[in-house]
């Protein structure tokens, strides 16, 4: 799964971003490649959300309760200023950072580093996570990953959330999701024209006009 890497001289950097859906694999695999660069010898620095404290407050844990320290920060910009040393970045859990956290991957990528990111590429409806989507358009690197479908047994790419809670974030684990493939997933139906969180979507037809209002029954005369 790792990418085959070949130097040709100076200080390259890249961007790596490890997607799919919960119990996919993406934090375990996140961790494999950073002990490998640890193993190599290459300073590593490892960043979360200070938002996720499900298994640990300082450790990037994965489902299989694989850990290693990792520092929690509430933006990208902090990464920046805490990644000058290193020269491999790891960012899990990307999909609770804002878009900032694409110009910073690219920035700490344009110094010369190798930057490992891992998140969920959708939501709880099945729609683009950001900022992965753009993160992943930007990467040299781009390794989906799939679950199990709780289900059926077939390959999953797409979390179910199993309560009635609304909002984008959501924190749980098995407690709250589980992975299902596109014929058992079956996402909350919100109106086509407004999302669960309240925000506007654009109509699939922006030229129609509304139909007028029906005309009130009259009533008929009595003969």
């Amino acid at each position: 799964m790792e990418p085959l890497i070949l130097r040709h001289g100076g200080s390259i950097g890249w961007i790596e971003v490890i997607c799919g859906s919960m119990f996919s694999g993406k934090t375990e695999e996140l961790i494999r490649r950073l002990r490998r660069a640890q193993i190599a010898r290459q300073r590593v620095e490892v960043f979360k959300p200070r938002i996720d404290q499900r298994y640990s407050q300082t450790e990037v844990v994965s489902h299989d309760e694989n850990a290693l320290r990792s520092t929690p920060v509430d933006s990208p910009e902090q990464i920046l200023l805490l990644a000058a040393p290193a020269d491999v970045v790891g960012i899990d859990e990307a999909q609770f950072f804002d878009m900032t956290l694409v110009d910073v991957c690219q920035q700490l990528a344009n110094d010369g580093k190798r930057v490992i990111v891992a998140g969920l590429d959708q939501d709880y409806m099945g729609r683009p996570f950001e900022p992965i989507p753009q993160l992943m358009a930007v990467a040299e690197y781009v390794t989906k990953l799939h679950a199990i479908c709780a289900v059926c047994g077939a390959p999953a790419n797409h979390s179910q959330r199993l309560t009635a809670e609304e909002g984008r974030v959501v924190l749980g684990a098995a407690d709250r999701y589980e992975p299902r493939c596109r014929r058992c997933f079956q996402p909350p139906r919100p109106s086509p024209f407004s999302s669960k969180e309240g925000v506007p979507l654009a109509s699939p037809y922006p030229d129609a006009q509304p139909a007028p209002p029906a005309a009130p029954d009259t009533p008929q005369s009595e003969k």
